[in-house]
């Protein structure tokens, strides 16, 4: 496969496909299968991620988005002038915009994607919206120590900014291990503003993760596509479907790839046999009252400033300082 060559400003830092390998076939050795759902997003993925979050039934981005539009101003004071905002698994950046328009003289803004097209796409969509503005783009597993690019002035304080409520597709131990990274990465009196989807009435959660057009189901198995472009895998997509439902117990939706019969697939000359019926797990993501999220962030060495919720209360943003 060719690899594709970035433009000097960009920082890449992506897996290589060794590594992307490894970790698929030791995800689908498991006993419950499992894949990696940060490689949902290449190209394809990341435009059909776009799409799920103008879904009817998609609440998150559109209740983030409001909160973002009604606080913003309070939020860009809390942040403060000359910041450095770091944004892990940017994507399209659409709420980094609002903030943006509002922060006063921020150093630099640093996106971090593992999705090499779409990261460089929404950099250049930045840069010609903000051209006072440096963006300093970072391809990267933003899971794993990336080095954080300098700007040429420096910053008063780093905010880490992670929206969309991305916390919640990892378990409680690694959420708090990636929220204890970000404390390091900030350092002491940098912040973190978040997005974190709280808990509640079940047919909410379940319709917004099996949306009425499918683009849902699309995004699932296009994981499989991706692994078969990247690393030659024989994923047959039409005997997979799409399968999601809350999970009360452990309070996360999950998201499965349902084998629709008895198969074998390959993978990097490795061989993994579905039973019909098999599922291979893909996602969670979990939902947090705000008492249990305030709980998990102080563990990780943060103490929150600032809490907003919409008036029917289905989702958060919330601001931590580092300790």
């Amino acid at each position: 496969m060719e690899t594709l060559e970035m433009p000097p400003d960009v920082q890449d830092e992506h897996p290589t496909r060794a590594a992307m390998l490894a970790e698929v076939c030791e995800g689908l050795g498991r006993q419950q299968k499992r894949l990696p759902s940060k490689y949902f997003y290449d190209a394809e993925g990341s435009r059909l991620f776009d799409q799920i979050c103008e879904l009817p039934e998609y609440y998150p981005t559109r209740t983030e988005l409001s909160i973002m539009r009604d606080r913003v101003a309070e939020i860009a004071l809390l942040i403060g002038e000359g910041a450095l905002l770091i944004e892990p698994g940017s994507g399209s950046s659409l709420k980094t915009r609002c903030l943006l328009e509002k922060l006063r003289a921020p150093a630099a803004y640093v996106p971090v994607e593992i999705s090499r097209d779409h990261l460089e796409a929404a950099a250049q969509a930045l840069r010609q919206q903000f051209p006072e503005l440096t963006v300093l783009p970072v391809c990267a597993d933003f899971t794993r120590p990336f080095a954080l690019p300098e700007p040429a002035e420096p910053p008063k304080r780093s905010v880490m900014y992670f929206p969309g409520s991305t916390i919640g597709n990892f378990d409680p131990h690694t959420a708090r291990q990636l929220l204890k990274q970000m404390a390091a990465t900030v350092g002491h009196g940098g912040g973190l503003l978040i997005g974190v989807d709280v808990k509640k009435d079940i047919a909410v959660l379940e319709a917004a993760y099996n949306d009425a057009q499918g683009v849902t189901a699309a995004f699932n198995l296009n994981l499989m596509a991706h692994l078969n472009n990247e690393l030659g895998a024989d994923f047959d997509l039409s005997q997979y479907e799409h399968y999601a439902y809350y999970n009360e117990d452990l309070g996360r939706i999950e998201m499965h790839l349902r084998s629709r019969a008895d198969q074998t697939v390959r993978v990097g000359g490795k061989s993994f046999a579905f039973r019909a019926g098999e599922t291979v797990h893909t996602e969670n993501s979990y939902k947090y009252t705000p008492d249990e999220f305030e709980a998990l962030a102080s563990e990780a060495g943060f103490v929150r400033e600032r809490l907003w919720m919409d008036d029917r209360q289905l989702f958060s943003v919330q601001y931590y300082c580092a300790r």
